[in-house]
């Protein structure tokens, strides 16, 4: 099982970091039309997902598991607006993106304090 979870995540990462790195040759190869922007957010969701699959080998909590997926794909999402804004889009994207990232870093943080006090049996709740 572990296997086929980093062979689909690794499958997953070199499709996205291609098409995150080169889109023209990426819409080629798969028959894709060629719309920049969009292969690169394209590759940056297939990055998180390759990620999220490598968490989930390591972490058997699926809510963190999702955070921390979300945190990876929608910062790369972030920050693929702030690189493509000469391509179009609004100035605001970025901030409004990161800004959601920051919040579910903030979520991820508490769930894994708060699995850290009831692994240690500090949480008397």
């Amino acid at each position: 099982m572990a296997i086929t979870v980093v062979l689909a995540a690794v499958t997953m990462l070199v499709a996205g970091i291609w098409a995150r790195v080169a889109p023209a040759s990426f819409a080629r190869a798969t028959d894709w039309p060629f719309h920049e922007h969009f292969l690169h957010d394209a590759g940056v969701f297939q990055i998180g997902i390759g990620l999220m699959m490598l968490c989930a080998l390591w972490w058997r909590d699926a809510v963190a598991v999702a955070l921390a997926g979300f945190v990876f794909t929608n910062t790369f999402h972030a920050v693929n607006h702030l690189l493509d804004l000469p391509l179009g889009g609004r100035a605001n994207d970025p901030w409004a993106l990161g800004f959601l990232s920051l919040l579910a870093t903030a979520g991820l943080a508490a769930r894994l304090r708060g699995r850290r006090q009831t692994a240690s049996g500090s949480d008397r709740s």
